[in-house]
């Protein structure tokens, strides 16, 4: 690991000197600099993890100093060397920036500690920065897969609200990527430094979803030992998204409603409302507008929330995306697993289409990621892909034998039936090795070619090219 680089800026030789023994004891690599303008020239040469500088020196000062890093190395951490008599001014370069001082003389502990500290901060904050464009890379546009026509309108969509604060209703079946869509729209909008903040209405009861959104005083419920913030306020600056919002009380619906009206909410057994600056993205599987007409969701909040509609095709209606989908799962579990997966062959894409996934996006994505645990290959075969039900249907097909004759028989059948499918793994799997060349595959495996072309004719596998 490379040792954190830190430049000392001082106009007396004798304190960069005595800086850069103490620090470089410590582990640090250290280069001094007489002036503010030697600074900026090394500065330009080479990063630094922290500066350390001299607050008074000739020509530009140490508040220049800071000022030029702040503007121009954003990451890098600024401490200022200060005499007592300018103390004051040390605490106003912290307001604009600056770690923290040391003042003179120092001894080396001083030195030591707030370093250390400074380093720190800064491993800090390169993982928080690291964290939110990790995220921004994983929910952006490229990540919500899809090229049928239903998709690209949602794309449109999702391009014109983001940068907006509007409010946004999406609506779709279970495993259609409500939440993906969620935080596409936050990572994607001015609020993507501040928190996303999910919450599923669907799983909580009443009292626990008025608590954890509005959060509660101390005392105001049994169990209530504690103040506690409720997301809304947790999420202040940023983003809420309320999934299967069709699921909350119609005492809820109304504090909802004076969130969306008023920006402002009380907490559980509170008397004093608070001021809340989120955008509210909500989702839900469920017709409102029937449920408006059984008077069991707020017509007022229906529109409140409804300003912009995301409608969610099922898996379905847009199965045009299903190879996309696959292919781009695949790839995602295969880099995780550190699997070297080609793709499908045209009889696993073929039953990959064929199948209706009522569970839509979820349930293809789930099928993917246990055929990537489970392959060893390097295509995915029709074999290779267990749908839902395929492994049940099959257990409860097979009859259970009555006798030790019955169960003999059934004991060889299973045999061999788990001799054919090695049989033609093997077969398929040397076919492919060598590019579907019947003669190199049978040379390969040590079979006379006649042999191999039985097995392939047993399992009713045709060559792609012979020569």
């Amino acid at each position: 690991m490379t040792a954190p680089r830190i430049l000392v800026v001082d106009d007396e030789m004798i304190v960069c000197e005595s800086c850069k023994r103490i620090l470089e004891e410590e582990g640090y690599e250290v280069d001094t600099a007489l002036s503010g303008m030697e600074a900026f020239d090394k500065m330009r040469q080479s990063p630094f993890d922290v500066v350390i500088t001299d607050l008074k020196m000739p020509g530009v000062d140490g508040m220049e100093v800071l000022k030029t890093v702040r503007r121009d190395y954003p990451d890098t951490i600024v401490i200022m060397i200060t005499g007592f008599s300018t103390v004051e001014t040390a605490v106003e370069a912290m307001k604009l920036g600056a770690f923290d001082y040391i003042p003179k003389p120092f001894t080396p502990d001083e030195v030591s500690v707030v370093v250390k500290k400074a380093i720190e901060k800064r491993s800090l904050m390169l993982e928080n920065i690291y964290l939110r464009q990790e995220l921004q890379e994983k929910y952006g546009f490229h990540n919500i897969v899809g090229k049928s026509k239903k998709m690209q309108e949602i794309y449109r969509i999702i391009a014109k609200v983001a940068p907006t604060d509007s409010t946004v209703l999406i609506y779709g079946h279970s495993g259609t990527g409500k939440e993906l869509i969620a935080r596409a729209i936050h990572f994607n909008s001015p609020r993507r430094e501040k928190q996303f903040v999910p919450v599923d209405c669907a799983v909580l009861s009443e009292n626990l979803l008025e608590s954890e959104l509005f959060g509660h005083i101390r005392g105001s419920f049994t169990g209530a030992v504690s103040t506690k913030p409720g997301l809304f306020e947790v999420a202040d600056g940023g983003t809420v998204f309320l999934d299967e919002v069709g699921n909350i009380s119609l005492g809820i619906q109304a504090k909802l409603l004076r969130v969306l009206q008023e920006r402002e909410f009380t907490p559980v057994g509170g008397t004093k409302a608070k001021k809340v600056d989120i955008r509210l993205i909500a989702a839900t599987n469920k017709d409102l507008q029937k449920m408006i007409k059984e008077e069991t969701f707020r017509e007022d909040l229906y529109y409140r929330l409804n300003i912009v509609p995301i409608y969610l095709p099922t898996l379905r209606e847009r199965q045009e995306d299903i190879p996309l989908l696959a292919v781009h799962f695949l790839k995602k579990y295969g880099e995780e697993m550190g699997k070297k997966i080609k793709g499908f062959t045209p009889e696993a894409m073929d039953k990959l289409m064929k199948y209706p996934w009522p569970g839509n996006v979820r349930e293809l994505e789930n099928v993917i990621e246990r055929t990537v645990v489970m392959i060893e290959d390097e295509m995915v075969r029709g074999e290779h892909i267990i749908l839902p039900g395929e492994q049940e249907k099959e257990r409860w097909e097979r009859p259970i034998p009555m006798t030790s004759e019955e169960l003999k028989e059934l004991k060889k059948q299973l045999r061999e039936k788990a001799v054919e499918e090695v049989e033609k793994a093997f077969v398929l799997n040397a076919l492919e090795r060598h590019q579907w060349n019947v003669t190199r595959a049978a040379e390969e495996v040590g079979m006379l070619r006649p042999n191999f072309q039985a097995l392939m004719r047993k399992y009713n596998i045709r060559a792609r090219e012979e020569s």
